[in-house]
C-alpha cells in the first residue's frame, strides 16, 4: 500500500511554533526549556524526559536520547579533568592520596552537573534533525 506524498505525516508535527534554528533549540536544551517553545522544561526530573511540553505540547518523550548524553559528558567532563591533573602533576608533584582527593570528587562533581544540561540539548538537537520516534 503506497502512500501519497500528500498525505504522510512527518514523525514530529508542532503546528503552533515555528521551526527554530538548531543553535536556539540546543540552548533551549541546555536551559531546560522546551527546544521547540523555549517555555516549557525538558524534564519531569533530574534525568526524566517529560512526556509532553506544558506550554506547546511537543512530544519531547519520543525523543529518546539514550547513551548520547553520558557519552558526550564523559568527553567534556575528561576534557576538563585530565588537563588539570596532568597540569598538577607537572608543576607540584603531589602524591597519589593528594590526586583521589581533588579530582576524584571534582570528577563526580562535573559528571553531575553537566549530564543534565547535555542531556537536555541532545534532546534539542534530536528534535531539530527529526529523530525522535514517531508516536505511533
Amino acid at each position: 500500500m503506497d502512500q501519497h506524498p500528500e498525505q504522510r505525516e512527518p514523525a514530529l508535527m508542532i503546528p503552533e511554533h515555528p521551526r527554530a534554528s538548531l543553535a536556539t533549540q540546543i540552548v533551549r536544551g541546555l536551559t531546560n526549556h522546551c527546544p521547540v517553545c523555549g517555555e516549557g522544561h525538558v524534564f519531569a526530573g533530574y534525568l526524566r524526559i517529560t512526556p509532553l511540553c506544558r506550554v506547546c505540547h511537543a512530544p519531547l518523550g519520543t525523543a529518546r536520547a539514550d547513551d548520547a548524553p553520558p557519552y558526550f559528558t564523559i568527553v567534556v567532563v575528561g576534557h576538563i579533568v585530565v588537563p588539570l591533573m596532568l597540569w598538577a602533576e607537572r608543576c607540584y608533584m603531589p602524591p597519589l592520596w593528594v590526586h583521589a582527593a581533588i579530582f576524584l570528587p571534582l570528577t563526580t562533581l562535573l559528571t553531575l552537573a553537566l549530564l543534565r544540561p547535555i542531556k537536555g540539548a541532545t534532546v534539542g538537537l534530536m528534535l531539530h534533525l527529526g529523530l525522535a520516534k514517531s508516536e505511533s
